[in-house]
């Protein structure tokens, strides 16, 4: 009698501890997955965003190179227009999924950004746009620190 008394405090000792190891296994792996989930939509966030910037920068430059009261000038203003509003809404997104110091980073390109709009609504020259390109290199450092694939030197 004590041997099977024995055997089946063994086999639901065994039948617990598996249940408890899988149960650990399984937390972990949805956290994996969660965090990786994460990381995709922050990686897409924030490609989204440097790309909405460049764009806009390059129709402001397109239009105040067009002439002043030109179609073309008109199209790309309020090309300008839909992208500000598009990069207004992935600023949101990222300060949501960023890092304190990427959402700085792009409020920096922000603000250089803004001053590259208001002179191309005034028909005034582009601000020069190595301000906005240093800037948007210290967004992309920020973005790959938190992405964790490190901090190589490149360009935007």
């Amino acid at each position: 009698m004590i041997t099977q008394i024995v055997t089946l405090v063994g086999v639901l000792l065994g039948a617990l501890t598996s249940f408890v190891a899988t149960g650990w296994a399984e937390r972990a792996k949805h956290r994996r997955v969660l965090a990786t989930r994460w990381d995709e939509r922050k990686l897409d966030t924030y490609v989204q965003y440097a790309t909405c910037v460049k764009e806009i920068a390059a129709v402001a430059k397109r239009a105040v190179d067009a002439e002043a009261g030109s179609t073309a000038r008109a199209e790309f203003l309020a090309t300008m227009e839909q992208a500000e509003i598009q990069r207004s809404a992935l600023f949101e997104t990222l300060v949501l999924l960023a890092s304190p110091a990427a959402v700085e980073a792009a409020k920096a390109v922000n603000a250089a950004l803004w001053e590259t709009e208001i002179a191309a609504r005034g028909h005034a020259g582009v601000p020069d746009g190595a301000v906005l390109i240093e800037l948007l290199n210290a967004y992309h450092s920020q973005a790959r620190l938190d992405l964790g694939v490190g901090n190589p030197v490149g360009g935007a």
